[in-house]
């Protein structure tokens, strides 16, 4: 049974299962793996422009990358993202329930994250064209185009290997640390 999330043990589970992890993989990390998220958070909290960019924003941010099962995700994936004026309090992966429930949660399928990532897609245009679906207020999203922008470029920079790359082999990590993550986390 997974533990419950905001608990002190969950939270620790969490920082080992990711503490293993980078100490098991090599970089470039997988998009979406605890390893990745860790980097992508430590270089906006260490990240001056973002900072700069969103000293007035307020609230979190959710990535929902929905499920693909044939590269390794078999269940919708929820990026936590806690950010409030600049800081950014911590990223994680979350269980459904708690990606559901943040302020801004911007949801669109694997390949458009990928296209997003890459800079092939605009996040606020595609919003705007329905490429990925926003729960939250659109025009706070608009004012605060210059940070969520930086946080495209940021997650950019990771220089990240993507599910739909690996090979068979690495699908199936992928699905056994993903089900790790369900069975002891809820994720």
């Amino acid at each position: 049974m997974a533990i419950p999330y905001g608990t002190d043990e969950w939270v620790e589970t969490y920082n080992n299962i990711v503490k293993e992890r980078m100490e098991s993989q090599s970089p470039p990390y997988i998009m979406g793996t605890p390893e990745w998220v860790k980097q992508y958070e430590e270089l906006i909290q260490n990240d001056a422009e973002y900072k700069e960019a969103a000293k007035t924003w307020e609230g979190s941010v959710v990535i929902k990358i929905l499920a693909k099962p044939e590269i390794g995700l078999d269940k919708d994936l929820y990026m936590f993202m806690d950010l409030w004026h600049g800081d950014c309090n911590y990223v994680r992966i979350v269980p459904a329930e708690v990606g559901e429930a943040g302020d801004y949660v911007i949801t669109g399928e694997y390949e458009r994250w990928k296209a997003v990532m890459a800079k092939e897609l605009d996040t606020v245009k595609g919003m705007m064209q329905g490429k990925l679906k926003l729960k939250g207020d659109l025009p706070t999203i608009v004012r605060a185009v210059k940070a969520a922008s930086r946080l495209v470029d940021l997650s950019a920079s990771t220089n990240p290997r993507f599910p739909d790359e690996l090979d068979d082999a690495g699908k199936e990590d992928l699905r056994a640390l993903l089900k790790r993550a369900e069975e002891e986390l809820g994720i």
